[in-house]
Order: C-alpha cells, then sequence, then structure tokens
C-alpha cells in the first residue's frame, strides 16, 4: 500500500492492492470501493532583486541545509496564489504581490505539484522565518547548492521570460 488508509472508510474492511484504472491501487474487497490518493500542491515564488533571485537555505527536512525557491504547501481552502505570498513571508519577511504563473511541474512517482509563480516586493524586511537558516538574493549564474531537482528546471524556465513558459527576467 502506498500510504494512508489501511481500512476502507465505507465499510471498515482491511484494504488490498487491486488494479483499478490501469495502475495498483487500494480496494475494499467487501464493497468494492477505490482508494484515490490526492497529490499535494505547493506553491513557490520567484522574487528577483537586481536581477538576483531570492532563495532560502532550509531549516527542516527534507534536505536540510540547501537552498530553495520560498515556497510550501496549500493550505485546503486556500487560494494557491495567496498561499504563495505567505510562504515567502513566512520563509523570508518579505511581503510579495504575485505577478505571474511561471508554471505546474510534476514528477513521476512523486506525489508533490509544483505551482511555481513570479512576484515582486511590496514591503517587509529580509529576515529568515521559522523554516530558514538564512535568505539572501543570489545571481542566476551563481546560484548556491538546491535543495531539489524541481528548482533549477523552474529557474530556468523563469530566466527565459514568459515567450519561453517563465513570466519574468532575471535582468
Amino acid at each position: 500500500m502506498q500510504q494512508g488508509d489501511k481500512y476502507c472508510s465505507s465499510c471498515a474492511a482491511a484494504l488490498e492492492l487491486r488494479e483499478s484504472s490501469g495502475a495498483l491501487r487500494p480496494v475494499c474487497p467487501s464493497c468494492g470501493r477505490v482508494v484515490y490518493y490526492d497529490p499535494k500542491i505547493t506553491a513557490i515564488t520567484i522574487v528577483s532583486r537586481e536581477g538576483k533571485v531570492l532563495l532560502m537555505r532550509r531549516a527542516g527536512e527534507p534536505q536540510h541545509g540547501l537552498w530553495s525557491v520560498p515556497g510550501g504547501y496549500v493550505d485546503r481552502g486556500e487560494v494557491v496564489e495567496q498561499a504563495a505570498a505567505r510562504e515567502v513571508l513566512e520563509e523570508t519577511g518579505l511581503e510579495v504581490e504575485i505577478t505571474g504563473l511561471v508554471g505546474l511541474y510534476s514528477e513521476p512517482g512523486k506525489p508533490v505539484i509544483v505551482a511555481a509563480f513570479s512576484g515582486v516586493e511590496k514591503g517587509g524586511r529580509l529576515a529568515p522565518g521559522t523554516e530558514s537558516l538564512e535568505v539572501g538574493f543570489f545571481a542566476p549564474d551563481d546560484l548556491p547548492p538546491l535543495a531539489f531537482p524541481a528548482d533549477s528546471r523552474i529557474l530556468e524556465a523563469w530566466a527565459k521570460g514568459p515567450s519561453n513558459g517563465g513570466q519574468a527576467s532575471p535582468g
């Protein structure tokens, strides 16, 4: 079983892995209910200042001590753009306005979908939050070690600008 439920929420029978809709999924042998696991959505925001991009050094796992674009999970019922701005504030101290969608990113076998936005500073004070060891702006060609492979792909798309899948130019 992948994660979560061990028992059917409809009849309490133990779930079994069976083929359903072209994949192995938890299925109730008693009532036939199929359990579909929803992906988690993460919202990140790329903020630039004088041609440099805002990054935060992760204080927690996964990838403790490595750098990443500010972001985090979207709460149930939360507007994705608001989550993206909230995460920047919590992790870096900066208030931002979301200006566009850079793209949506996912990887085979991974339960997370990343919604990447571009944003501009509107206030606040640059300082690490509870989930950050350090925060700072870095030149796109001189980035510190990044936490996730998707970070590199997303920053590359952003740097290309709107005509090539990004929303802002770093320079």
